[in-house]
């Protein structure tokens, strides 16, 4: 793995605009097909010089909130593809904003470890009734009280329309103007800070939206005219203009927005061919310019590689992926649907699930910048994030049902406990703390031929994720494009004040409260080869984890029978026991914080009854959190 020379780490930023020392703003094109390009500020038109390697550039005085476009040389006006914020659509004005606006009442925040992260996964949009920035806000005490210390927000970066899931985004500096203003997402932020939870963005860097990306029109060397991306044209990283738009997009959002982290989406689509990956050149400038704060970076993988974080000089580029493997295994184990992605766990999955757990990927994939990546097993597990279900996984479905619908109650609980108590990072998707039965569908906002083509598409995507369900056919598909299916997709927080959403949300906060007082001070000193999958019976995961000088032991019960445990599995921290005559759905909705449990007696075998889970270490751990 090579470090990127000083050379590389050019410190030069030109996309968007920029404050002088002067007062005035530099308004910067890349245009390099344009022999002549004007800013049109407010009414007015001011031609731009042009500078070297296709620059377009003009330093002129303004006040924030102006409206500008870029005037090309046949008269077509465009907006910034750095817009800061747009006035109304992407084909519209962008507007000139202040980057020193807000006062930030957490300006102290220094982040947390990563070992501390429990991730809460949100869309703005559907996460509170009114879908705004400020409204999250009003929502991020519930959060903290539960235990959850990291928010993840679905990206942000403004797409066509005004609803959507983010991943077909245009204009990778401009949150998405539906959702509020640059400055409301920083009161979001810093409210979060305030209430000691990291904030995580998703960005999409593989691909631009469909609609509204006018960069190919005066800048086509932008992207590839080879091996498109699934969603669209590759993009041409190896370009020094190109890369600088995304490596600036990253500390744009670092910066300017003090965000503790991003997650990089569908990393197995951005190609690059030069000497230095761009993904390995953002990790260290981001190493490079940000200093005295945590800050992670995480990725989603699909490809399963390991280099990215793999241990190098300085500590690992990227801290985690999200590790499908995981989430497949468990689905397929507990559903029984074992189509499309999960078709490759339907031999074994509960095989599949202890692997996961002890070893990270079940297939280790193509390496993106090292020829001798290191195999799963050397990475912490800590450099896996796992989670029941996310926003893929709930809103490609055909009916957007949550796992929890229909199936065996009794079992989620197990599952969430395994889920919290495991020293991978666990995610939650929002609604997941109150047990929420809302459906979370897919939902966009566009019209015509390219609205068509999504709605057409549903039914294979959820072929993808379970198929259709039994007596319902394709016509029982929501509408993406229908504005009903975004609001049917929006959270009920009535709902979490129910006798079993109470019930649920305090099971969650004393499963937190062991791994805080337990788990994470174990994990401050995590390493690789850490899990060891103990025999077991059908449908039981047995893991060891030796973490530090102690181990993490796990023994969950996931069957219909009663299974004789040894009596060397050391000091309880955390355990339930069920009696099968007294349980039901209603006994779940009024469990206490302290689930029922009988006394562990060491030196006596011990039966764990039927979907229940026992968890506990060789040594005491500090009762305080780190």
């Amino acid at each position: 793995m090579s470090v990127p020379s000083q050379k590389t780490l050019s410190r030069n930023r030109r996309w968007g605009p920029t404050s002088l020392p002067n007062g005035n703003m530099r308004f910067q094109l890349w245009a390099p097909t344009e022999p002549m390009v004007s800013l049109k500020l407010g009414q007015t038109s001011h031609p731009m010089a042009t500078s070297t390697g296709g620059w377009h550039v003009i330093d002129i005085a303004t006040d924030p909130g102006m409206a500008y476009q870029f005037v090309l040389s046949d008269g077509r006006a465009v907006c910034d593809p750095a817009s800061r914020l747009q006035l109304g659509e992407l084909d519209g004005p962008s507007v000139v904003t202040d980057s020193d606006s807000y006062a930030w009442e957490n300006s102290s925040w220094r982040g947390r470890p990563w070992q501390q992260a429990v991730i809460y996964e949100i869309h703005v949009g559907a996460f509170a009734r009114e879908g705004t920035f400020r409204a999250a806000v009003a929502k991020l005490p519930i959060l903290a009280d539960l235990g959850i210390t990291a928010l993840e927000i679905m990206p942000l970066a403004h797409f066509p329309g005004t609803r959507g899931w983010g991943y077909d985004g245009v204009l990778q500096f401009a949150p998405h103007n539906a959702y509020g203003t640059p400055d409301d997402l920083k009161a979001l932020i810093d409210a979060a800070h305030g209430h000691g939870m990291m904030v995580f963005l998703d960005v999409v860097y593989n691909h631009f939206g469909p609609e509204g990306n006018y960069l190919g029109q005066y800048a086509p060397d932008f992207f590839r005219a080879d091996s498109p991306t699934p969603w669209g044209a590759a993009i041409a990283y190896e370009r020094p203009e190109v890369r600088a738009f995304f490596i600036e997009n990253v500390l744009y959002w670092l910066e300017e927005f003090r965000l503790d982290g991003l997650r990089f989406d569908a990393i197995d689509q951005i190609e690059d061919r030069s000497e230095v990956h761009v993904l390995e050149e953002i990790a260290y400038r981001v190493r490079d310019e940000i200093k005295g704060r945590h800050v992670h970076l995480i990725t989603e993988n699909p490809a399963n590689s390991t280099d990215l974080m793999a241990n190098v000089p300085g500590g690992c580029l990227y801290k985690a992926d999200w590790n499908d493997d995981f989430h497949h295994a468990v689905h397929v184990a507990v559903t029984g649907e074992a189509s499309g992605y999960y078709a490759p766990f339907r031999d074994d999955p509960w095989g599949k699930i202890r692997q996961t757990m002890a070893r990270g990927y079940l297939r280790p994939g193509k390496s993106i910048i090292s020829d001798t990546p290191p195999p799963t097993e050397a990475l912490p597990p800590t450099a896996f994030i796992h989670f029941l279900q996310n926003h893929d996984q709930v809103g490609n479905r055909a009916l957007g049902d949550r796992l929890p619908i229909g199936m065996n109650r009794k079992l989620y609980r197990a599952l969430t406990e395994v889920l919290l108590l495991s020293p991978q990072i666990p995610l939650l998707f929002m609604g997941d703390e109150h047990l929420s039965a809302k459906p979370f569908h897919f939902f966009a906002d566009y019209r015509g031929d390219i609205a068509e083509a999504i709605r057409r598409n549903r039914p294979a995507e959820a072929e993808n994720f379970g198929g259709i369900p039994a007596g319902k056919t394709e016509a029982d598909i929501p509408d993406p494009n229908s504005v009903d299916t975004f609001v049917k997709s929006k959270i009920d927080w009535h709902d979490s004040q129910s006798i079993g959403g109470l019930a649920w949300a305090e099971h969650v906060r004393h499963l937190l409260k062991v791994r805080r007082d337990h788990i994470i001070p174990m994990l401050m000193s995590t390493n690789g080869h850490a899990g060891t999958v103990v025999d077991a019976p059908d449908k039981c995961l047995f893991i060891d984890w030796k973490i530090g000088s102690g181990i993490l032991r796990m023994r969950a019960n996931l069957s219909n029978e009663d299974v004789l445990l040894a009596n060397d599995i050391g000091e309880a921290v955390y355990l339930t026991f069920y009696s099968r005559e007294s349980w039901d759905r209603s006994s779940l909705l009024s469990l206490s914080s302290d689930p029922v449990a009988p006394t562990y007696e060491p030196e006596k075998a011990w039966v764990p009854y039927q979907q229940s889970l026992l968890c506990s270490l060789t040594r005491s751990c500090p009762s305080s959190s780190p």
